[in-house]
């Protein structure tokens, strides 16, 4: 599955502050619907990601009945990210 979309980023503290997207409802529903072939357990999701020219891997965050897309510090750097920017995202998730 390939979505795409466009969503501010937020600050979401743990041991250390991050800075996540949201992913909007509709890719959230979208992503739920497949959840049971893809989440490695506690709900997280393994994904290929890409912001601007930037790809890297990750895993989306279960949360508030939605999911979160952790933008790592050298995607942050490399295009200039910071808390409350609009970006764009690539999301590529292989069901197992």
């Amino acid at each position: 599955m390939v979505l795409r979309f466009r969503a501010p980023t937020i600050e979401w503290r743990g041991p250390a502050p991050f800075v996540f997207a949201r992913v909007p409802e509709e890719e959230a529903d979208a992503i739920a619907a497949i959840s049971g072939s893809t989440s490695y357990g506690w709900g997280c999701i393994a994904v290929e990601a890409r912001i601007g020219d930037t790809d890297f891997t990750t895993s989306l965050f279960p949360r508030e009945g939605g999911y979160l897309v952790p933008v790592k510090v050298a995607v942050q750097r490399a295009e200039g990210v910071e808390v409350g920017d609009e970006v764009e995202v690539a999301l590529h998730i292989e069901e197992r």
